[in-house]
């Protein structure tokens, strides 16, 4: 059940990430300062979600 509960919420997390992605891509202007927020935030993400990878190896294993 938790395998279930984790599989979830990373395909929510990976759907949010296509929506973000997606609207930013469709942005007419070129804001450097919105890029720059961006590009951090798909940074932070990556990581939070090998750090969740990393968990669920650990408790799996």
């Amino acid at each position: 059940m938790d395998g279930d509960r984790i599989a979830q919420a990373l395909a929510r997390i990976e759907a949010a990430s296509a929506r973000i992605e997606a609207a930013a891509l469709r942005r007419p202007a070129h804001d450097p300062l919105l890029q720059a927020r961006y590009d951090r935030l798909r940074g932070e993400t990556a990581s939070a979600l090998e750090e969740v990878e990393a968990l669920i190896e650990a408790l799996t294993a």
